[in-house]
């Protein structure tokens, strides 16, 4: 009898000490103000998917900026990106964000390729985003400069631990393979942008 107490005790504090379960990662609803404070750059800092296609074309970015412009209708934003994709440079200004106020999600359109992506509530400074492809669950996240703090990689980190990504879904790129963004100096996490043009 005692023994059983002691250790049906032992593994109460034991199941006590275990971290808690992940935060939820709550999804934004999509308003005015809400898009509005997405409009601008970012620098996308890391993403993770457990989607095959995705993962292939994560492996291939290894550094990308974008720019979110209003679109000429009320549920849509245009993109460009500017991205070295493997040793290559190269900017596309074709891309649309096509938003559902309905449902508050995002759908990425860039030709036959789609993704749809719930925005999470964040900081101002962040930009992360829960993608569903086809039943598949990936994450990003973008930030408006690189000084983001440790505390965010880390929370962001935790995130993707508690979703079950393994080291071979998740693939952050590196600032030294950044291209360079016309008006922007070398280094510089300025506003600047680069003119939308038809592509």
């Amino acid at each position: 009898m005692l023994a059983g107490l002691a250790l049906a005790l032992g593994l109460a504090l034991a199941l006590a000490a275990e971290p808690p379960d992940c935060a939820p990662l709550v999804p934004a609803t999509l308003d005015a103000e809400s898009i509005s404070r997405i409009l601008g750059k970012w620098i996308y800092l890391i993403g993770s998917s457990k989607y095959p296609p995705h993962i292939e074309e994560l492996k291939t970015v290894k550094y990308a900026t974008f720019f979110f412009y209003p679109g000429s209708h009320e549920d849509e934003l245009n993109v460009t990106e500017i991205m070295r994709v493997n040793e290559t440079c190269v900017t596309r200004n074709t891309s649309k964000i096509h938003i559902f106020w309905n449902n508050s999600t995002l759908m990425h359109a860039d030709g036959p390729v789609v993704s749809v992506a719930e925005l999470i509530q964040s900081d101002k400074d962040l930009l992360i985003l829960k993608h569903f492809n086809t039943g598949f669950l990936g994450l990003s996240l973008s930030v408006r400069s690189h000084n983001v703090s440790k505390e965010h990689l880390e929370e962001f980190r935790a995130q993707l631990a508690c979703h079950g990504f393994t080291d071979d879904e998740i693939f952050p790129v590196s600032e030294k393979e950044a291209c360079p963004v016309p008006g922007e100096q070398p280094g510089d996490d300025g506003e600047a942008a680069p003119e939308p043009q038809l592509a």
